[in-house]
């Protein structure tokens, strides 16, 4: 009986030994070079995505089927990791391998070879749209226009490509050619468009005081881009024209594609003494906001061009202004590019642009896919360097008339 009492204690004994210290097994598999980039980019947008259901998918589930795969080349990597992503069935979040983060990052400091085509990715049915041409490049000087439809680049069919694929497809050494073929939405047929691919230098303002019929001083400002020196050159190209007499501005953002965030809001900070720059949505919908705080360098009347190719930071600027008050907005509906990424460095190189946040205007108008409606109207009709802000483009006439009943009021105010 004792020995019977024994026994049974030592297996419960064992059974406790079990239950603490748990069952010992093998050390985990360490993972591969290839899984451990899988592995980053998964972390990555798992801590950082907008949409914390990840579009509805079971995003550890995605994990494990992708380390899962065979990885044999970096190409498999990069492949599988941008095949995981596409579930997000975002255009806006992306691996960028290494060339092609390069690229980026070189477009932002000013200076990129290729054709000078801002493009954006329709959702359904996988459309390249452009957004806009840039000025002065090989894509503006051919006449291609902010909504076109990139239907093949060199007979490759974008549908079948990824943003970045289809701009590294039209960047290239300069001297080189690539043929387009496009479509405008309100087009029936397709039209070829043979490019001469160049050096395009981003200088992202270029100003100049015109003179109404009525003899006031406008300060022009064109901006094309939000770029590393947007905000520098913008101040002081409105020092310049005030300076020279300027009475009132017209900040022409037309076929701005945007660019860097930050520049936004401190370009915004330049026309607005106070006041909700934009407000940002976190995937819990916690808002944050961007204020100005009294440093604008003018108080002079505004009004601000816009278009279709109007789009993100320009739309965050423009929206800005247009809610506090500060500017009149004359043109057409933008584009509607409510989303805002943010860049991060791979191990190996790469990049990742991850959707972090919406935003929305200072009265909480949230504009993707919708655009911002301008105060004025006035359709967009085919401009060149030659006819923009001439007597040739009514949007600019329609916006040199808003300045000036604003100048009158605020001269007898």
């Amino acid at each position: 009986m004792i020995r019977s009492l024994l026994r049974l204690s030592l297996i419960f004994l064992c059974l406790v030994g079990l239950l603490v210290g748990g069952v010992s097994v093998g050390p985990a598999l360490a993972l591969t070079a290839e899984q451990n980039l899988v592995a980053e980019v998964w972390r990555i947008v798992n801590r950082a995505y907008v949409d914390e259901t990840f579009n509805h998918q079971n995003w550890w589930f995605n994990r494990q089927r992708t380390l899962d795969l065979p990885l044999a080349s970096r190409d498999d990597t990069y492949k599988a990791i941008q095949d995981m992503l596409a579930g997000l069935e975002d255009p806006y979040t992306r691996l960028l391998p290494p060339s092609q983060y390069r690229s980026l990052q070189t477009s932002t400091a000013g200076e990129l070879t290729g054709v000078g085509l801002q493009i954006s990715k329709d959702e359904h049915p996988g459309w390249l749209r452009v957004i806009a041409p840039i000025e002065g490049s090989p894509a503006e000087q051919a006449g291609i226009q902010p909504q076109d439809i990139v239907l093949e680049i060199d007979g490759f069919a974008t549908l079948d490509l990824t943003l970045d694929e289809a701009a590294a497809r039209m960047r290239g050494l300069q001297g080189t050619t690539v043929t387009l073929q496009l479509r405008h939405p309100e087009e029936a047929t397709p039209r070829q468009v043979s490019l001469t691919r160049d050096v395009i230098t981003l200088n992202p303002v270029v100003s100049a005081l015109k003179t109404t019929p009525i003899g006031m001083r406008v300060g022009y400002l064109r901006l094309s881009q939000f770029n590393g020196n947007a905000v520098e050159k913008l101040a002081d190209a409105i020092n310049t024209l005030a300076d020279q007499g300027a009475e009132g501005y017209l900040l022409d953002l037309r076929n701005n594609p945007g660019g860097l965030l930050q520049a936004g809001i401190e370009i915004a900070r330049l026309w607005l003494p106070q006041g909700t720059i934009v407000f940002t949505v976190n995937r819990q919908g916690i808002l944050d906001s961007f204020e100005a705080f009294g440093q604008a360098i003018t108080d002079a009347p505004l009004v601000v061009l816009v278009n279709e190719g109007t789009a993100s930071a320009s739309e965050i600027l423009a929206g800005a202004l247009q809610d506090n008050g500060r500017a009149t907005l004359v043109g057409s509906t933008t584009f509607g590019k409510g989303l805002i990424q943010s860049l991060f460095d791979l191990s190996d190189g790469a990049g990742l642009a991850v959707t972090v946040a919406k935003y929305e205007t200072p009265a909480h108008h949230d504009i993707n896919k919708l655009g911002i409606t301008p105060d004025r109207i006035i359709a967009s009709v085919p401009l060149n360097r030659d006819t923009i802000a001439t007597e040739a483009d009514p949007q600019y006439e329609a916006a040199l008339e808003m300045l000036s009943q604003a100048t009158v009021v605020a001269s007898a105010s």
